[in-house]
């Protein structure tokens, strides 16, 4: 590797559970810190789900870290909806905000435009028109997280699950002219939107707010055909140094199953997916 950067390794609760609560925090916590972790990246499906101050209390006593995604189910979109559908989603978002803040974290990462799985043909000019309205209903939103000292970062989705933002160049040509806002990379959804991975994290050189790691097929990472080394040496030199969090989801939860398409266990058991892509990571870096 071309760098010497330490990435602390998080993983995504919703590699066992759907919605997080506060019950299911408390019993995966200490077997997250246990196994090694140093992050927990926990979704806010809903505002209330889980608490934030007894989150941050018992990642405090665990030597964990928190980082925060944003969940965006049908309803949600800042693109192509009625105003009160993207009022109430900018409410959300801003809530994610807090949420972030209360916890601890410097980031809300995830696909801050529309619903996962909403998709539309577009000419070139209704694309423009789309971008600019993101643009325009996203920035109150990107002004509540300045105020608050977090960074929002805009995901690409792969074909299946958007047709507004699938590659980092379309992000990053979307976020124009909003600097405070950043950029998250899931490899899952660069292998299959990206020609060329490592030329395209370093295209994100200096937005790069956060980064999300798994196989190729949402399993295991290490577990694939994924050129790591290759990424994580292009994230070394586009300056990414924060934290690389696994994000796998579980087949065993009908709800979560059903809206990542997860058909088959990716893995022995969950607890080894997590485990193990620890072990993996901790091995190249």
């Amino acid at each position: 590797m071309s760098g010497n950067r330490r990435h602390s390794i998080g993983v995504n609760t919703w590699v066992w559970t759907s919605p997080l609560d506060d019950e299911a925090l408390r019993v995966l916590a200490p077997k997250i810190a246990g196994w090694g972790f140093d992050t927990i990246e926990m979704p806010v499906e809903n505002p209330g789900d889980w608490a934030p101050d007894a989150a941050k209390a018992l990642l405090d006593d665990l030597g964990l870290t928190a980082t925060v995604v944003l969940v965006m189910p049908p309803g949600r979109e800042l693109v192509r909806a009625d105003p009160g559908t993207v009022t109430s989603t900018q409410d959300y978002l801003r809530s994610c905000v807090d949420v972030a803040t209360r916890v601890g974290s410097a980031v809300v990462a995830g696909p801050a435009y529309t619903s996962v799985g909403r998709t539309w043909r577009a000419t070139d000019v209704e694309r423009k028109h789309d971008i600019i309205e993101l643009r325009e209903n996203l920035g109150p939103v990107l002004d509540h997280a300045k105020q608050a000292g977090v960074t929002v970062a805009v995901e690409p989705l792969n074909r299946y699950e958007t047709s507004l933002l699938n590659t980092v160049n379309q992000t990053l040509e979307a976020l124009a002219g909003l600097p405070s806002c950043g950029v998250a990379l899931d490899f899952y959804h660069q292998n299959i939107e990206e020609s060329d991975i490592p030329a395209a994290i370093r295209a994100a050189t200096g937005r790069i707010a956060h980064v999300q790691v798994c196989a190729n097929d949402r399993g295991t990472p290490g577990r694939d055909h994924l050129d790591w080394r290759g990424m994580l040496t292009a994230l070394d030199d586009a300056g990414y140094d924060g934290p690389l969090c696994i994000e796998s989801f579980t087949a065993h939860n009908a709800s979560i199953a059903t809206a990542a398409s997860i058909w088959r266990p990716l893995a022995t058991s969950q607890d080894d997916l997590a485990a193990d892509g620890l072990a993996f990571l901790k091995s190249l870096l």
